[in-house]
């Protein structure tokens, strides 16, 4: 018998999840060992049900199906994910790829075609439509002062020039001065930089804006 790829599906829309969770119990060689709502849920059930490849949507509660895919392959380095989305959006997809996923699929893709890019991230390989490809060539040569427009756009224009000053290893006051801005002022937009990027301390900002390319890394 030809060996199952062991899917866990994590989505927080019901109705495609129900979907997926179909079609893949009705397809031989794939089968669904679990299923995730929320991006945290996703990553405990990973820990705890090892499957070869996650369906990860990337726009979840409580975490983003990016950082799930982050934390689930710093632990998991040999579990694939496959991104799906509603939209071909840059940032969130190329972000995704920094991540660690092996590319995507749309949600309104005929079922053949979510079959096919199953298959093909399970068997080792990366998924892109042409489109998508030489977008992401584009971004990849893109110098690193830009990226994190796209890395992080949850940060405005004045949080991410602080976070790639960080990156470079300067300290609040040496921003404060580089800036013409109150040490106080640097404080609050470095509060701001960690609850957006969801880590609690300093250094764990600088690996983010160094996992993206920023500060010289």
């Amino acid at each position: 018998m030809t060996t199952q790829l062991r899917v866990l599906v994590a989505d927080d829309h019901p109705i495609f999840r129900d979907g997926i969770l179909m079609l893949l119990a009705t397809t031989p060689d794939l089968v669904a060992v679990g299923e995730a709502r929320t991006g945290d849920e996703a990553v405990d059930l990973a820990t705890k049900l090892a499957p070869d490849l996650i369906l990860m949507d990337i726009q979840m509660p409580d975490c983003s199906g990016v950082d799930a895919t982050r934390r689930i392959l710093a632990a998991q380095p040999t579990v694939r994910v496959l991104i799906v989305t509603m939209f071909e959006d840059d940032a969130s997809l190329f972000t995704a790829v920094r991540a660690g996923a092996r590319g995507f699929v749309l949600k309104d893709a005929e079922r053949a075609d979510i079959l096919r890019a199953i298959r093909a991230v399970g068997q080792g390989e990366a998924i892109f439509s042409p489109a998508v490809a030489s977008r992401l060539l584009d971004y990849l040569t893109t110098p690193a002062q830009n990226l994190a427009a796209t890395e992080f756009p949850e940060l405005t224009d004045r949080e991410r020039e602080i976070l790639e000053l960080m990156a470079r290893g300067l300290r609040n006051a040496d921003i404060a001065r580089r800036l013409v801005l109150s040490p106080r002022t640097v404080r609050n937009y470095v509060s701001s930089v960690f609850a957006k990027l969801r880590v609690a301390d300093r250094a764990h900002a600088i690996i983010r804006a160094r996992q993206a390319g920023l500060g010289g890394a």
